[in-house]
């Protein structure tokens, strides 16, 4: 299943209700005003858009994630790497290491990632 898409202020929301769901939809509303500043229509706005694109589910007035935050993330990497980069992961990693400073530990981890995915890639 394709991730949907989720914009720059549903994945704000989004962030409020991965911390805590489920969750009632009165006290998403209390959250969405406290960190957000929305409106409670707003809020009930963006449960119902974002439940018609399988992105949550409501029921009952209990609210709670059908897409979880790593696979949004995921999502969103993928397209800015298949529209601005044409799809090439090196180039990606080039620009961001050309403007982004890396600590040793930092590289580090980076390099423990890829020698992960080079032992289960050879399994």
């Amino acid at each position: 299943m394709e991730t949907p898409k989720i914009f720059e202020s549903e994945y704000r929301f989004c962030l409020i209700l991965w911390e805590h769901e489920p969750i009632k939809s009165g006290e998403l509303v209390k959250l969405c005003r406290e960190q957000l500043g929305w409106k409670p229509t707003t809020t009930y706005t963006v449960i119902k858009r974002l439940s018609e694109r399988g992105v949550l589910k409501n029921e009952h007035t209990m609210v709670s994630s059908l897409v979880s935050k790593d696979a949004v993330q995921a999502a969103e990497i993928d397209e800015l790497v298949e529209k601005t980069f044409e799809g090439s992961l090196p180039a990606f990693i080039a620009a961001f290491v050309r403007h982004q400073k890396l600590s040793p530990r930092d590289i580090d981890q980076v390099q423990q990632m890829i020698d992960r995915f080079r032992e289960e890639e050879q399994k």
